[in-house]
Formats: structure tokens, C-alpha cells, sequence
């Protein structure tokens, strides 16, 4: 009898529902990523960057179906870890689940970076440092709550950004066509304009492809987060199916209205280009609620990379691949040693936001973007490897489509998107930093796994 790739979750929450899991995956995805580094891509590839963003989403689509597949079958609080552990071996489910857990503690950083900068244009006798300070520890209260109060605070946040982009997608298409009061049809002045469709050629195009990796990550946390809904096999399908289209939606249908409506050069400038392009609606207090949606969209993704990087830790601990303490489990039913170290390095980042309050923002969202394509290459592996055997013990809810076509597909994409970024030198360093990275947790995965032995030799 062939061996159940399980993992044993029960001794965490249940309580997390299917709008749950389908607003968090919204609501990680829905931050700096859209908000704020949209703005860093369209400067970095001008209109082009529907390129980065249209190659991308075709990627995240096939890695989710891809992901979702396994994590219907075998739901596990490690997701993609744990998957390529049994599909590959334990050094990958080590090296996959600590690299994910960096670039998650990455991007936490970069969310409330984000969010503390734009309040304290707000209150301007207030360092940034002190607003990230509240925010994180605001934040440690929510994680360390039982988890279906957690979902509920992530389902209602979340629904107040797809409210807003629903909201700004109408204003930008009202304004592209100039049917707004005192606006003038847009045409294709800043799409074709100011040195052309491409106008920083392809080195433009693959300096926002991190950014555009970086933009899409995020999603992947439902299928961790399945582990803790009361109905996983059937939660996992129906979210990685809303999400998918959701989100490809929302990011290549907004990034079109900013470079339609505001010159690419301009982009990156002030609270970001969503409150540019309101700015140009002339709309009374609209961009200033927009701000203010910016921050809870922020805080909401913050939220939601607090929550994954405590899985994830975790997870691993569970397997003998971290800190034994990692596992201690609260009576709320969260790891909650797991959380304190995810808030940790929540104040690590709010010390970086006092030494580098101008700097950090870009450096984060350029070190997380090559991280993630390391990781989805590891879940198409996975997915290679496990697809045929999960098919033979008829564990299958979810399928790929046109498998393994399409998997070898985006294998090839991937790359290609390696390929081009190896043409710009600052895509080029952090893939060199990457791979670095990846090496020294390999190197850490070796060691864990001879002290996990030597005992049994002495």
C-alpha cells in the first residue's frame, strides 16, 4: 500500500470558512504589491509593463490551478512545502518552506513600509517608525486571536479593497473616455506616447518583471490556510478559482487604466498611481479616501503575511525542519511562538523603517520577486511528480488542465522570464542574491538532517 502524503493539522483551528479563504487570498495579494508597486513597474518599463503583467498572470494562473490540484487532495498547513518534501524529498520541503517563510518576512516588511510612510504624511509630527510600531503590534493582538476571528477581520477588509478597485476600475474607464465633468477623452497619448509602447525596450520590461513576481505573490496562502477550514477539500477548489480570475481582473485591468490615463514617467511619484489617476478625476475627497484605502489594503496584506509566515514556521517545526517550540499550539488554537517570531521580525522592520524610512520600500519589493520564482518552480515539480500518484489513489478534486502540457509550459516560461531578467543588472543581482539565498538553506537543510540523525548513530 502506497504511503498517504498527508501532514497532521489537528491540532490547529478549523474556523475558517470558503469566503474566508477566498478574501484572504485577495486580501495578501492586494497590497503593496498593486498599490504602491505598480507604480515601480510602470516606471521601470513604461506601458510595456502589460507585457511583464499579462506573461505573469498566464503564469500564476497555471501554478494556482497547479496548487490548488494538490492542496484539494492533500491539505497541509506547509502547502507547497510539504508537497515537494513528499514529491521531491525532505531537502526540498526544507529549502521551499524557509524560502517562502524569507520572502514572506519580506514582504511584511514592505506592507507596513508602505502603509506607516503614507500615514505619516498624515501626521507629520509623527515619526514612521512609531506609526509601524503600532501597527505591528496592533497586528500580533489579531494573529494571536482564534483563527476564525482572523478570517472575519481579513473577509471584511478585503472586501472593502475589491469594493474600491471595482470603484476605481469604473472612474478610470469613465475617464479614459473622457465622460467625466471637465475631462477630456485620454486616447493613446500615454500609452503610445513619450518614447513609445516600450519605451525602456526590453531591459525595461524585465527590470518590472520582480516587481510583477512580487505583485502576483501572495495568493499562494490559501492553500495554506485550507488546512484550517472545516471542509479544506472543497474550500481549496472553490478559492484558488475565484482568486485566480480575480485577481487576474483586478491587476491587468487596473495597470491598464494607469497607463492609459497618467504619463508612465509620472507613475511612481507622491501616494502612488492610484491616487494619481483619481487626482485626475477632479472628484471632491476621492483621492483621499483612496489613500486611506491604500493604508487598510496595507495593513490587511501585513495581516495576512503575518498569518503565513506563522503556518508556515509551523509546519516546518512539525516535520523536525525548525525550532520544536515552533509547535506549541495557544488555547485560542494558533502557534503562537510561531506568531511571536513573525512579529518579531514585524519590529525588525519597523527598526528598518527608522534607518531607511526613504529606501526600504524598493529594496524589499526587488529581494521578494526572484525569491517567488524559485518557489513556483519548486510547486510545478511537485506538481510533475505527485500528479500521478494522487491520480492512482483517486484523491483528485481539482485537475490542471491539459496535464502535463501545460505544466512543462510554464516550466519553459519561467524560464524565459529568467532568461530576460538576466539582460538588466539589477534583476541580474537579485537573482545572483537569490541564489545565494537558496544555497545557504540548502546548506541549512543538509545540517538540520545530519543532526536529526546523529543520535540514532552514536
Amino acid at each position: 500500500m502506497s504511503e498517504t502524503p498527508t501532514e497532521s493539522n489537528d491540532r490547529l483551528g478549523s474556523g475558517l470558512k470558503v469566503r474566508h479563504l477566498t478574501m484572504m487570498g485577495l486580501g495578501s495579494a492586494i497590497g503593496a504589491g498593486l498599490f504602491l508597486g505598480s507604480g515601480v513597474g510602470i516606471a521601470a518599463a513604461g506601458p510595456a509593463i502589460l507585457i511583464s503583467y499579462v506573461l505573469a498572470g498566464i503564469i500564476v494562473v497555471f501554478v494556482m490551478r497547479m496548487l490548488g490540484e494538490m492542496g484539494s487532495a492533500v491539505p497541509a498547513s506547509g502547502s507547497f512545502s510539504h508537497y515537494a518534501r513528499i514529491g521531491i524529498g525532505d531537502w526540498a520541503g526544507f529549502v521551499m518552506g524557509w524560502l517562502y517563510w524569507f520572502m514572506l518576512i519580506m514582504v511584511l516588511g514592505a506592507e507596513i513600509t508602505g502603509a506607516s510612510a503614507i500615514v505619516t504624511g498624515w501626521l507629520p509630527d509623527v515619526p514612521q517608525w512609531t506609526v509601524a510600531l503600532v501597527f505591528v503590534v496592533l497586528f500580533a493582538v489579531i494573529n494571536l486571536a482564534k483563527v476564525s476571528n482572523f478570517g472575519e477581520f481579513e473577509f471584511w477588509f478585503a472586501a472593502i479593497k475589491v469594493a474600491v478597485i471595482v470603484g476605481f476600475l469604473v472612474i478610470g474607464v469613465l475617464l479614459v473616455f473622457g465622460l467625466l465633468p471637465d475631462t477630456e477623452p485620454v486616447g493613446t497619448t500615454n500609452l503610445l506616447g513619450n518614447g513609445g509602447f516600450i519605451p525602456e525596450g526590453f531591459a525595461g520590461i524585465a527590470a518590472g518583471l520582480l516587481v510583477v513576481a512580487f505583485a502576483f505573490g501572495g495568493i499562494e496562502i490559501v492553500t495554506i490556510a485550507a488546512a484550517e477550514s472545516k471542509d479544506p477539500e472543497r474550500s481549496i477548489g472553490f478559492a484558488v478559482r475565484s482568486v485566480v480570475w480575480r485577481i487576474s481582473v483586478f491587476y491587468v485591468g487596473s495597470i491598464s487604466i494607469m497607463v492609459l490615463v497618467l504619463p508612465w514617467a509620472t507613475a511612481d511619484e507622491g501616494s502612488g498611481p492610484f491616487v494619481a489617476v483619481l487626482n485626475q478625476a477632479h472628484l471632491p475627497y476621492v483621492a483621499g479616501f483612496m489613500e486611506l484605502v491604500v493604508v487598510i489594503a496595507l495593513l490587511s496584506a501585513f495581516n495576512a503575511q503575518v498569518y503565513g509566515t506563522s503556518r508556515m514556521a509551523y509546519s516546518l517545526s512539525r516535520r523536525g525542519d525548525g525550532p520544536a517550540f515552533m509547535t506549541h499550539i495557544s488555547k485560542a488554537g494558533v502557534p503562537l511562538y510561531a506568531v511571536l517570531l513573525s512579529v518579531f521580525f514585524g519590529l525588525v522592520s519597523v527598526f528598518l523603517n527608522w534607518w531607511l524610512p526613504d529606501q526600504l520600500l524598493t529594496i524589499l519589493l526587488n529581494a521578494v520577486g526572484s525569491a517567488l520564482l524559485f518557489i513556483w518552480v519548486f510547486i510545478i515539480v511537485s506538481h510533475l511528480r505527485l500528479r500521478p500518484r494522487l491520480e492512482r489513489e483517486g484523491k483528485l478534486h481539482l485537475r490542471m488542465w491539459l496535464f502535463p502540457w501545460l505544466s512543462y509550459l510554464t516550466l519553459a516560461m519561467l524560464g524565459g522570464f529568467v532568461v530576460i531578467m538576466l539582460t538588466d543588472s539589477d534583476a541580474r543581482a537579485q537573482l545572483f542574491a537569490t541564489t545565494v539565498l537558496f544555497v545557504i538553506i540548502s546548506a541549512l537543510g543538509f545540517l538540520n538532517r545530519r543532526l536529526r540523525r546523529s543520535p540514532a548513530t552514536v
